[in-house]
């Protein structure tokens, strides 16, 4: 094995794991101006292997406010109607939202679209390259990586080249590097929980005979299967059965999956030339931290939960939204007290966490359940649910994510913490065109100035449907201050308490003023629901940010009544 030598130089993030967590979470801090590595152990290759394959309306608003959502929904097949019970559809047109369906595509084109934006935004994307050490202390993060030998030559046969190991200097290290993570055992965090359900059936297949049905479940007390479409032919099917004792390492073939499914549907609907299948077992885990000191982890790293609903891949990326601007405001300075912003990402993404995993619980402990079980809990949600609006509209909300939100900051009340919708603003512009900028964005009624040096975006009401309210709204799509009216003021206020000036350019041969130009774009710049990669690179300064006596980010001023 040989030392490699790396070029001088701290690296602001190294993110570990580039799945979609990762992919997302380097592309926003990279969009930011920031010097981010991401590191994957599996080579770079593209196999049409998929693990997740729903994308959620609130994961789909994330990522239009990047810009790339109507692409992905171009890959996909929609479902606005789901039966999660014999006799029971819930539409999803409910949804209020841009997006009010769930996108069926496989997890591939996710990867594909956000490796492109990553790549674009200028990451340093090291596949095929292993994290085997971390270390820390209070100035930064040092990380020992693996790379592989390079093949052997026939001019190199008798002498065969080691494997290199590099070290690589960070100020923050973020670990997606799935359940099984590095990063984790690393840091010696525990990671308890238990399995679930054991001995799962997955694969991708064709079929001669499909179902009418976009998505199709259905369960004996022996058994039970689930099939849905990618849209291209190949179909995902699940399947279970309740003797099951192998082993995720047993042998599985399609034969075992087509018996299992003509006992859950009466049918196997044909399936044959299955592109890959295996055996797995659904666990219940989750990390008590999701931080320690400059290391972090998300998506997988962090929790692991059962495929029901389809919400892993989606809480993944959610805490890549949540986490990305709160490094990047850290790491350019912009944050009054940059280790209250970053605790808040414990405090706001461990108890989505907690309760993705009891919500998924329960959707496959329901789908597992005896068959007396099952069928009365299915009859009971039959009944009430579709007579319940409110009950129901609750329902899509969290498996959605629309209905998820955050504690409001202290002194301050709903709707701050909750998920923005994307609002009508003036000149036929929307809230989450506005986000692609990927900062905070202002709305108020014409009048009042933007506050001075605030790096945000100010854009104002519909002339046509005048309102007197002003909200700020965090770059990750939730409220963080509302009032119904405001004056200067108390915009500055609300700014503030959230955001530092943005950093002047220092000349030398400047004069001394007293003005305080900002980069900050307001109504009269260019749009700012340009792609984040048409921005210039942040003017970030050499540290996390000096202490500041400024109000903590948890702590906004109290809106007014």
């Amino acid at each position: 094995m040989t030392d490699a030598v790396e070029p001088p130089g701290v690296r602001d993030v190294v993110v570990i794991g580039a799945g979609p967590t990762g992919l997302l979470l380097a592309g926003d801090l990279a969009a930011a101006g920031l010097a981010v590595t991401l590191v994957e152990r599996r080579p770079h290759t593209a196999p049409h292997l998929t693990r997740a394959f729903a994308v959620h309306a609130r994961t789909l608003e994330l990522l239009d406010a990047r810009g790339l959502a109507d692409e992905l929904v171009a890959t996909g097949r929609r479902i606005d109607r789901v039966r999660p019970f014999d006799g029971m559809a819930l539409s999803l047109q409910r949804l209020p939202s841009r997006y009010p369906f769930v996108l069926i595509t496989p997890q591939y084109e996710t990867e594909k679209l956000l490796e492109r934006r990553a790549l674009s935004t200028g990451v340093d994307i090291r596949y095929d390259c292993e994290l085997i050490g971390l270390r820390q202390d209070r100035d930064g993060v040092t990380l020992d990586l693996r790379t592989p030998a390079p093949a052997p030559t026939p001019a190199r046969a008798t002498t065969p080249a080691s494997a290199s190991v590099t070290t690589l200097h960070a100020r923050h290290v973020v670990g997606a590097d799935g359940v099984r993570s590095t990063v984790r055992r690393a840091l010696g965090l525990p990671f308890p929980g238990r399995s679930v359900v054991r001995s799962m059936v997955l694969a991708d297949v064709r079929l001669t005979d499909p179902p009418t049905d976009a998505l199709t479940a259905s369960g004996t007390p022996e058994a039970f299967a689930f099939l849905v479409p990618f849209g291209d032919g190949w179909y995902r099917a699940i399947g279970w059965r309740r003797d099951g004792r192998a082993a995720d390492t047993d042998p599985v073939d399609l034969d075992e999956l087509r018996a299992i499914a003509r006992t859950a549907f009466g049918t196997d609907h044909g399936m044959h030339d299955a592109r890959w299948i295996s055996r797995f077992h659904s666990d219940e885990r989750q990390v008590p931290h999701y931080r320690r000191g400059r290391v972090f982890l998300a998506g997988d790293a962090a929790h692991v939960h059962s495929p029901a609903g389809g919400l892993g891949m989606n809480t993944g990326l959610q805490d890549a939204a949540n986490l990305s601007w709160k490094l990047a405001a850290v790491l350019n300075g912009r944050a009054p007290d940059p280790e209250a912003l970053l605790d808040s990402y414990q405090r706001e993404r461990h108890p989505v966490g907690r309760l993705v995993l009891r919500l998924s619980g329960a959707l496959v402990r329901a789908v597992t359940a005896s068959g007396a079980a099952r069928h009365t809990a299915g009859r009971l949600a039959a009944a009430v649910l579709p007579r319940l609006g409110a009950a129901q509209d609750r329902a899509l909300g969290l498996v959605s994510g629309l209905a998820i939100a955050y504690p409001p900051p202290p002194g301050a009340r709903r709707p701050a913490g909750r998920r923005a919708p994307d609002l009508a603003l003036a000149g036929g512009r929307r809230l989450y065109g506005a986000l692609r900028a990927g900062g905070f964005v202002l709305v108020t009624p014409p009048g009042p100035p933007t506050p001075p040096g605030a790096p945000l975006t100010h854009l104002h009401w519909p002339a046509d449907r005048p309102r007197t309210d002003c909200v700020l709204v965090r770059p990750d799509g939730y409220v963080a201050w509302s009032a119904p009216r405001a004056t200067g003021a108390d915009l500055a206020a609300a700014a503030a308490a959230w955001l530092l000036p943005a950093p002047r350019p220092h000349r030398p041969d400047a004069p001394p003023s007293d003005a305080s130009p900002s980069d900050t774009p307001t109504s009269d710049t260019p749009p700012s629901d340009a792609s984040p990669s048409d921005r210039p690179p942040s003017d970030r300064p050499p540290s996390d940010g000096p202490p500041s006596d400024a109000p903590r980010p948890d702590a906004p001023p109290a809106q007014k009544a």
